[in-house]
């Protein structure tokens, strides 16, 4: 599929935050992951390596440790979000590049995260990237019930009032594209610089294996210069 045939009739176009709109390596969430594992540790009076297991345990079965925490411990969800989104944003670097090939999308642009939007907007700030997007949509105006529940992508849809169908989905995981392909959205994986099969061509499809992951780039940057040139 070419990009003119795949995209040519986009016009909202939705990111996931981390690990999507900077790279991987920057290894910014190993923080977020880290104060989480602390949070459970203190609020269940356990030791590290048992925290680490409830919290990828509660992140397996309900989609988010959060959501676990508030099912399972009745927690309150701004605490935990302030928490653990206390980190340092400065190992994310200003991406000019990223910012020159979103701003030449034509469309509508959203972030659409897990996490908050405080996180969102610092991460997008260090980028130089915020003031390209029209809105961000996070685990809060979710109800807290995350990606890659099939409500929470109709409640975004009917939040922007997007046509899936002139949508384009970008996400680092997999599992996260599942719905947005169901509904009729272009899918795009984003994956660690490196680690992209080489294919005959840019635009060629993903394996029979994914096939609700229609493209996968290794440069978002370079994938959206191609998409808005064609």
């Amino acid at each position: 599929m070419s990009a003119a045939a795949g995209f040519a009739e986009v016009s909202a176009w939705i990111f996931d935050l981390d690990n999507t709109l900077y790279p991987e390596h920057v290894n910014l969430f190993k923080q977020v992951d880290e104060r989480m594992r602390a949070y459970v540790g203190r609020l269940l009076d356990v030791q590290p390596d048992e925290a680490h297991r409830i919290q990828k345990d509660y992140y397996r079965r309900y989609g988010t440790t959060l959501r676990g925490l508030m099912i399972e411990h009745e927690i309150s969800p701004d605490a935990f979000l302030e928490y653990v989104h206390d980190i340092d944003h400065s190992p994310v670097q200003p991406d000019p590049a990223l910012g020159t090939a979103i701003s030449a999308l034509p469309g509508e642009k959203y972030i659409f995260t897990n996490g908050s939007v405080s996180h969102a907007e610092a991460v997008a700030r260090r980028l130089g990237i915020v003031d390209h997007f029209d809105d961000i949509f996070d685990i809060v105006a979710a109800e807290h019930l995350p990606k890659p529940f099939n409500a929470t992508y109709r409640k975004f849809i009917d939040r922007f009032g997007i046509d899936p169908a002139k949508s384009a989905m970008f996400e680092d995981l997999p599992r996260n594209l599942e719905v947005p392909h169901e509904l009729g959205m272009r899918t795009v994986l984003v994956v660690p610089r490196g680690t992209r099969e080489v294919f005959r061509e840019d635009w060629e499809l993903a394996g029979d294996a994914d096939l609700h992951v229609e493209y996968v780039t290794d440069d978002l940057a370079r994938f959206l210069e191609k998409v808005a040139r064609r």
